[in-house]
């Protein structure tokens, strides 16, 4: 591999210093190789020899591409794919591989990897991966603090501003909230103004797009 993969060309990327990346490999003249052709371009390169010692590192490490290998003993790099999808992590990948096939692409394409490179791979290979990889990483960390701060404000409503707001993006009139919760038509519009303020919103529609950022559905009235 290091024949082939020259050094990676900071300027041409345009990435800033100082940035990480996950290298998951079990051959350890792969892991230097990067170690030292990334560390040329100020990216910190953090080793691993299995994919469950990665895991295992996981509630400790910061989001970052990750290169990964596809043969690897244990777990390989298509199980990991599979083990990162079940617990919601979407760092990039770039699977890496001596074997490759189309079967082999697909199915880790299918699983999130971002790009494939058959081992050896040439620098120009690496430099556009890895360029994709910190752009999605940065367009995936902004999505993450908006699904954040959209799910605290939704948190921050009382249980009954809750209740008022779940009828409402039923798309049911403030009387028919009224009617289900036993309360005052202008209660229920107390508290669906309450909520507006709290959410910093001016519509119901305004709600159902910060519950869509939120990512997850909206629990029914209690």
């Amino acid at each position: 591999m290091s024949g082939n993969v020259m050094t990676v060309d900071e300027n041409r990327s345009g990435r800033a210093s100082g940035q990480d990346v996950y290298v998951i490999d079990d051959d350890g003249d792969v892991r230097q190789s990067l170690h030292f052709l990334l560390g040329a371009s100020l990216i910190r390169v953090w080793p691993f020899t299995a994919a469950r010692d990665f895991l295992d590192m996981l509630p400790t490490l910061k989001p970052a591409p990750i290169l990964l290998d596809f043969r690897m003993p244990r777990m390989d790099g298509l199980q990991l794919l599979h083990e990162l999808r079940r617990r919601e992590i979407t760092w990039p990948v770039i699977m890496m591989t001596a074997h490759g096939d189309i079967a082999t692409a697909v199915c880790s394409i299918k699983l999130g990897a971002i790009e494939f490179l058959e081992k050896p791979f040439k620098s120009e290979l690496l430099n556009s991966a890895l360029a994709s990889a910190f752009e999605l990483l940065s367009s995936l960390e902004s999505e993450d603090a908006s699904r954040l701060s959209a799910r605290l404000l939704l948190a921050s409503l009382s249980a009954r501003e809750h209740d008022v707001i779940a009828i409402l993006l039923e798309g049911a009139p403030n009387k028919v909230a009224a009617h289900r919760l036993n309360l005052s038509v202008r209660t229920v519009e107390m508290h669906r103004k309450n909520a507006h303020t709290k959410l910093g919103v001016r519509s119901v529609a305004e709600v159902a797009a910060l519950v869509a950022a939120a990512g997850q559905p909206y629990p029914p009235p209690t």
